[in-house]
Parts: structure tokens; sequence; C-alpha cells
């Protein structure tokens, strides 16, 4: 019996390893520290494009699922984006652009960002970039917004626009 158990508690960590990686792909990077992900897209100049999302929205929960996930994915964002997500009216604690402490909603609501989804890309020093994307619009063209967005994003911080 003991060889059993031993057996299944092998089995059951290795299953639970090999799905790591798969997890942390199922979730969006919730926004933690704006100052150290400005440092970072300042490396690679590129912008910080962020969802800003409720629990309980359905259409977040499409945007996240039908077109963040999968560029988050893709290794053509890799060196054009950074993602996080921010969830409004949140007291999650939260590092901003210049290193001030806050939290997600109090930024949210510094951003003027009421409805949800909304989407804003930044610079690394936490200027808006592009137009923001309110709503989930017509799905059939959201990947051409949020491209255009980020290409936007890009040109500005890259001093092509």
């Amino acid at each position: 019996m003991s060889r059993f158990i031993t057996l299944l508690a092998a089995i059951l960590a290795w299953a639970f390893i090999m799905s790591a990686p798969a997890l942390a792909l199922d979730r969006l990077p919730q926004a933690r520290n704006f100052k150290a992900d400005g440092q970072d897209a300042t490396a690679r100049k590129i912008p910080i494009m962020v969802l800003f999302s409720s629990p309980d929205c359905h259409f977040c929960h499409r945007v996240k699922n039908e077109y963040l996930l999968p560029m988050l994915k893709d290794p053509a964002y890799k060196n054009k984006v950074v993602i996080r997500e921010i969830e409004v009216g949140s007291q999650n604690p939260l590092t901003l652009f210049d290193g001030r402490k806050g939290t997600e909603g109090a930024f949210a609501a510094e951003n003027k960002v009421f409805m949800v989804p909304t989407i804003k890309v930044f610079d690394a020093q936490g200027r808006e970039v592009s137009d923001a994307i309110v709503g989930l619009l017509t799905p059939d063209y959201y990947s051409g917004y949020l491209d255009a967005a980020i290409e936007e994003g890009l040109g500005k911080i890259r001093g092509k626009k």
C-alpha cells in the first residue's frame, strides 16, 4: 500500500510540475510594479499595454481569453509590448511608474477608467501613447484595434511618429 501511495504522489507531483508552465500562461500578468515594467520597456523600446478589468465582467474575460492571452503566447509580440492587467476598484498594492506606492483601483481612477474592459498603452514613464480602447467594440476587428494601438505606441517610443 505504501508503494502505491508513493507512486501516486510521484505521479501527482509530475502532473503539477508539467502543468505549471501552462497555468502561467492562462492568466495575464497582474500589474505589480510599473517602475520595473517601465525599465524593462525602456531597455526593449516597447510600450506597456494595460487591460483595466473587473472580475465579474464577461467582456473582460473575452478580451483576455480571445485576444490578450493568445497575444501573450505569440512570440511575435515578445519584442512589441509588455502586457499587464489592472483590476478596477482593487486595493491590491501597485508601484507606479514614478516609484510611488498606490493601488490598482487608484491607478485606474487616476487614468479615468470607469468602464471595463478598457485598454490603454503607456510609455515607460506612464504617458499614454495611443488612444484608449474602451469596451469590446467589434469583435471581428478587435485584434486590429489592439495591433494599431501597439504600433502607434511603438512608433512614438521609437521616434517614428
